[in-house]
């Protein structure tokens, strides 16, 4: 059997959304698309403490679709690791890397502190993952690419970013690898999402990896600005708390958005929404740098932030849980990981006047997930704290396209993929698109697994 020269190494986003990692290799060169953190099930978490099963030294390069830490979240931990090549990415996803990676840099050095302060932790002492000095240093290898520009990685290998809506600087990956073309979805946003503008068309490809987050279902029809006024409302004239899980990048707007047009129309009660989020914060200015990838008028875009109350500091979030008025709080981060969403759920959760919102995906794994599931505690800080507060879950908001949205863009491209692997989705998700991608389009494809090696020139 002769040598496979040409490859693809699916290291992350199989049987999972989280940990994207993709090896690409020639005998000549070596490029990683994504480096993503994984999250959810702690078999999962694990792998973020493991050695890459590469030598990150000896990687050309590192191609990135965008800043979400599933997909950029270790690349830090790479650098740490002996990484020195250049990290290509658009400038809207190396502005958002910038306050993403500095803050996961600051949250883990503050989680090690409490573990070795709190002793419990199983490691002595318990380290972070990557430090700020590791995020400067990973800063100092990126590598803006305009969209739409081909780019020559190295001798018969070049790299095209084309717009994918799913937040700011989000893209899609084009590789041509030794005359072979492969096409690298990402992360798919949606012709009709009301913040970002809808990603370009699929124009074909010898070997197609696509998302299927949503693979195996369909987004709800209603109008996610009347779900918000129904949902707040109940709350609301209760006398309770709503706490909104949110990811700091691209929902945390599209909530702020929702809400200002409900105030601004009288359709809420006159309660204060807080935003607890410096993330979310210190990205409001890029939607005014990058306002060709979005929809938001940007004077809309600023009432809607001036109308929020900005917490800054921890003393101010803090203050926040001690207060017993009927408010909104919108904080990160938006699966309940980590982040301040934490206290407010620590505090307001117990309580059956109050209510946690989720209005994004939740893996597998997650605190989020495990609410939406019906667990009626969930564990924070190494303590179970009971949750009485209502749940509800708005799938109208998703940044992802759904099953039926996939496969018409999918199916709007005449020329099929010699292969397709179904990636970044959850088993059952992953296997309903690869059946409808089979069915319908009638591709050949198959879902990739964790750890498998393709063969670029033969592709199975």
């Amino acid at each position: 059997m002769s040598e496979v020269r040409n490859k693809i190494r699916f290291l992350g986003a199989t049987e999972t959304v989280t940990g994207s990692k993709y090896l690409v290799e020639t005998p000549d060169y070596k490029l990683l698309v994504d480096c993503g953190l994984f999250q959810g099930y702690k078999s999962l978490r694990l792998r973020n403490w493991e050695e890459f099963p590469f030598d990150p030294a000896e990687l050309d390069a590192i191609v990135l679709t965008h800043a979400h830490l599933d997909h950029s979240g270790l690349i830090p931990a790479i650098v740490r690791q002996g990484f020195r090549g250049k990290i290509y990415m658009t400038a809207g996803t190396l502005e958002l890397c910038k306050i993403l990676w500095a803050d996961s840099a600051k949250i883990y050095a503050e989680d090690a502190e409490r573990a070795n302060r709190k002793r419990y932790t199983k490691h002595e002492p318990a380290k972070p993952l990557f430090e700020l000095a590791d995020v400067e240093s990973a800063l100092s290898l990126a590598q803006v690419v305009e969209f739409n520009q081909e780019l020559t990685l190295a001798k018969e290998i070049t790299v095209t970013f084309r717009h994918a809506g799913h937040i700011l600087g989000a893209a899609q990956v084009v590789l041509s690898v030794n005359k072979k073309k492969i096409h690298f979805t990402g992360d798919l946003g949606r012709a009709k999402d009301p913040l970002m503008l809808g990603p370009a068309a699929f124009e074909g490809a010898d070997i197609l990896v696509t998302e299927s987050t949503y693979g195996g279902s369909n987004h709800a029809a209603s109008d996610p600005e009347q779900e918000l006024e129904e949902i707040l409302n109940k709350v609301l004239k209760r006398g309770g708390t709503v706490v909104i899980p949110a990811f700091a990048v691209g929902r945390t707007q599209s909530l702020m958005l929702h809400i200002w047009r409900l105030i601004k129309k009288g359709k809420l009660p006159k309660v204060t929404m807080y935003l607890n989020s410096p993330m979310a914060t210190s990205v409001s200015s890029l939607y005014h740098q990058h306002k060709e990838e979005h929809r938001i008028d940007l004077e809309e875009f600023d009432e809607m932030y001036s109308a929020a109350r900005i917490i800054r500091d921890v003393s101010e979030s803090k203050a926040l849980n001690e207060s017993e008025e009927a408010k909104i709080i919108i904080a990160a981060s938006g699966m309940m990981e980590g982040g301040r969403v934490l206290h407010h759920v620590a505090r307001f959760g117990p309580d059956s006047r109050n209510a946690i919102l989720f209005s994004g995906y939740q893996a597998g794994g997650t605190r989020g997930r495990k609410l939406l599931d019906g667990d009626k505690s969930v564990r924070i800080f190494h303590a179970d704290v009971p949750i009485r507060a209502e749940i509800f879950f708005m799938d109208t908001m998703s940044a992802h396209m759904d099953s039926n949205e996939l496969i018409e863009w999918l199916g709007a491209c005449k020329t099929k993929p010699t292969m397709t692997y179904v990636t970044h989705g959850e088993p059952d998700s992953a296997d309903r698109m690869r059946f409808r991608i089979t069915d319908e389009l009638g591709w050949t494809a198959r879902a990739a697994t964790y750890g498998e090696v393709i063969d670029i020139d033969n592709p199975k």
